[in-house]
């Protein structure tokens, strides 16, 4: 029988567990639970929202999220959301699942961390931005109810959850600061990270190789 968890049911099907074991083998406990937390949270925002949603693409998106920050699948050469969305494509492709759906999941990991544009894409895109922005900035806090917080929040604990986060981010992508400039972890990393200096937008203009 599936498990469920504030009244959302966690997808129980061959895929859906082997994404959950690999996850559980690759991340830490605190990625592990936030990631499964991004599912339940995106999942109620999606019913509050009305939206029809695949929950096994969600899950998918939602727990591979952050892959990018675990030793085996982070690499130093391209944005930390790209390594956890490649592995997803490679992990539905291997499971035939191809084409627009694992493009889908694809385009939810890579754009999680950049605000807005997501929230205007396809249910599964917007939901797994929307778990995000609730387990980690707390933005739609009062969207779910104190039940539903408590029993998700039970199942999957989030002790010091600010603190060890901002750390998991910090060690995740200290190795390839030039993956953040323009988006939010630069200022993850110009606040844990000493000497750190984020790119400027206006300078990387007026130093380009354009003479006017």
């Amino acid at each position: 029988m599936s498990e469920s968890i504030a009244d959302v049911r966690i997808p129980d099907s061959a895929l859906a567990r082997e994404a959950t074991e690999l996850v559980r083998e690759t991340a830490s406990p605190l990625l592990f639970d936030h990631s499964r937390r991004v599912f339940l949270w995106g999942s109620l925002r999606g019913y509050d929202h009305g939206l029809r949603f695949d929950p096994e693409l969600l899950y998918v998106g939602a727990m591979f999220h952050d892959l990018g920050l675990t030793e085996r699948f982070g690499r130093t050469d391209q944005r930390f959301e790209l390594d956890g969305a490649d592995e997803a494509r490679r992990f539905l492709h291997a499971r035939a699942v191809t084409g627009e759906e694992a493009d889908r999941v694809w385009t939810a990991i890579a754009l999680h961390t950049t605000p807005e544009i997501p929230l205007h894409m396809a249910a599964e895109i917007a939901l797994v931005t929307r778990g995000v922005e609730l387990d980690v900035l707390g933005i739609g806090y009062d969207a779910v109810t104190d039940e539903q917080r408590a029993a998700v929040v039970a199942a999957h604990p989030r002790p010091d959850f600010k603190n060890r986060i901002l750390a998991a981010f910090t060690e995740g992508v200290k190795d390839r600061p030039e993956t953040t400039f323009g988006n939010v972890k630069a200022d993850v990393l110009a606040h844990c990270v000493p000497g750190f200096v984020r790119g400027d937008f206006v300078e990387v203009i007026r130093n380009s190789d354009w003479p006017e």
